[in-house]
């Protein structure tokens, strides 16, 4: 194939299943814009740019910030669990999708970001935007490095989309510097390998085993790597064949139904203090599970991870399974015998049960100003199975977590362990391109919104239908009432009642403020039948936070 360097790096990313790039215009990364649209002949029979944009051989999605277009890409490799595409031009482009990069880097989630960079033949003599930039990204990905020739363009993207989604998965930045990638090479085309199954050790599944089969309160948490591993049905056949209560969390969610009677993830602060054995797949052993700390007296840990990296050497009552898990929770399921634990599981279960039928005395409040668990006693009967959720935000997305429990996997985005707001607009774009006919709703808090408001003029731009229920409590929740509670006071924790709503309207969506519990169900409603980008900001009580159980230190 002779082409321009965009050319060989769009060629890459057809190779290996990629169908759309996020990004936001910049000169350094043209050649990949005209390589996306198919060049000008493309855009001449297209009639127009808009239409070139989004029937050429990649589909450009461009947003307003660095960081939607990161969010966007690394939300595209979460759902489809085909690395997720970005390219950023030099400089601030590259920093702004910084922090977008390292959620990525926390999820384990796959994507590729191609980095514009400052010519080869001025490098030194201060051009515009001149920084290396693979340094700066080094700690947060699998690999960061420069191209310097055309011909390595090609097989240099081929290994960051076959490094990308390789376990552990994660982002891999590449820049190209601006004559570099405007230079033509002749490459031949090359054809992507399918990473290999690592099998797990057989003499600790064999122990393992034996521990799983002795154990008499063991406790199953499913985490997001098993939906990324593609280990859904593994999983499954596991946790059912062996009768295991679970928990799940992050893409955990959903691979069990509601309905499932070995999920308990209601009952999560019984089972985690009094297990004998906690089964740990898929997920760090970090704060939000207490850092591998379970049960009194100390729980045994079975931890299944995909990759020698994410080994938990901080839990020393841990014995890790390192493979793919897939593999790992077969082996298990075939050399252990189910333990004697339905007492166990029934207890769990009833109690989990026991705390939804307590949902409905909050979810049925009618008290002014609203509570924020109000809101989902509305949304939860407007879900669908195929509905995808989407937290951006502190305590009111605390609430989501808790009260939401998805009927089917890879239905449920959050910000992850690294919790950097703002993920919400791109994640959403990304929903409803990887899903086109689901619907996406976006739950933000009010603070999380400031973080991307504009990018809700891309959903309008792009024509991408989401229902965008804002959980307005005039403040930084999550931050407020920690620090009343070692100082006795707060200060800048307060925010304007804002309309939201109106924002929405005037970059070309709908909207509407809700003050009424009564009023609720009809706007989300009248969202989901707009056929646009639809804001529903509700204001809700400042004085009405999350309980939560655990400060992330």
């Amino acid at each position: 194939m002779n082409g321009h360097g965009g050319t060989h790096a769009v060629n890459a990313a057809l190779a290996n299943g990629v169908t759309h790039l996020f990004t936001l215009s910049g000169a350094h990364v043209f050649p990949v814009y005209d390589a996306a649209v198919g060049g000008k002949e493309s855009v001449v029979a297209a009639g127009n740019a808009r239409s070139a944009e989004r029937g050429g051989p990649l589909c450009l999605i461009d947003v307003r910030h660095e960081q939607t277009a990161v969010f966007a890409a690394e939300a595209m490799g979460k759902l489809t669990r085909t690395p997720g595409f970005a390219a950023l031009t030099a400089g601030p482009g590259v920093t702004n999708g910084i922090s977008a990069i390292t959620g990525a880097y926390f999820n384990g989630s796959p994507l590729v970001v191609l980095g514009g960079r400052a010519p080869d033949t001025r490098w030194g003599t201060g051009a515009l935007q001149e920084l290396n930039q693979p340094p700066m990204v080094a700690n947060v990905t699998k690999l960061a490095t420069t191209i310097h020739s055309p011909e390595l363009i090609r097989s240099g993207l081929q290994e960051a989309f076959e490094l990308a989604r390789a376990p552990h998965r994660g982002p891999v930045f590449v820049d190209v510097p601006m004559d570099i990638l405007f230079s033509w090479a002749e490459v031949p085309d090359l054809v992507p390998t399918t990473p290999s199954r690592a099998e797990p050790d057989p003499d600790i599944i064999k122990d393992t085993a034996i521990r799983i089969s002795a154990s008499r309160h063991p406790v199953v948490i499913i985490g997001g790597d098993v939906w990324q591993g593609a280990a859904i049905e593994q999983a499954q056949e596991f946790i059912r064949g062996l009768g295991l209560p679970t928990i799940t969390n992050g893409m955990g969610r959903g691979i069990l139904p509601p309905s499932d009677p070995h999920l308990v993830t209601r009952a999560r602060s019984h089972a985690f203090s009094n297990c004998d054995l906690a089964i740990v797949i898929g997920t760090p052993l970090d704060f939000r599970l207490g850092y591998g700390r379970f049960g009194d007296p100390p729980a045994d840990i079975v931890h299944l991870v995909d990759a020698k990296s994410q080994v938990s050497s901080h839990a020393p009552n841990a014995v890790t399974i390192v493979g793919d898990l897939g593999l790992a929770m077969d082996s298990l399921r075939a050399a252990a015998t189910p333990p004697d634990v339905g007492q166990w599981r029934a207890q769990l279960r009833d109690l989990s049960l026991a705390a939804i039928t307590r949902d409905d005395e909050l979810f049925q409040n009618n008290n002014s100003p609203i509570h924020p668990a109000r809101i989902y006693g509305d949304l939860l009967p407007r879900l669908t199975p195929d509905s995808i959720i989407i937290g951006d935000g502190g305590d009111f997305v605390s609430f989501a977590g808790k009260y939401i429990e998805p009927a089917q996997p890879g239905r449920w985005l959050d910000p992850g362990p690294y919790g950097c707001l703002g993920t919400g607009p791109g994640y959403a774009m990304a929903a409803r391109l990887a899903n086109p006919s689901a619907p996406v709703f976006l739950l933000m808090g009010d603070g999380a919104a400031g973080f991307s408001i504009m990018d809700l003029e891309s959903l309008v731009r792009h024509q991408l239908p989401v229902v965008i229920v804002i959980g307005n409590n005039q403040g930084w929740a999550l931050e407020k009432n920690p620090m009343r509670f070692l100082y006795g006071y707060d200060v800048i924790a307060d925010l304007p009642a804002t309309r939201y709503d109106t924002i929405m309207q005037t970059l070309g969506g709908g909207g509407e403020l809700v003050n009424d519990p009564h009023d609720i169900g009809p706007a989300l409603d009248r969202a989901m039948n707009s056929n646009l980008p639809y804001v529903v900001n509700i204001m809700t009580d400042p004085e009405a936070t999350y309980p939560r159980s655990t400060t992330g230190i």
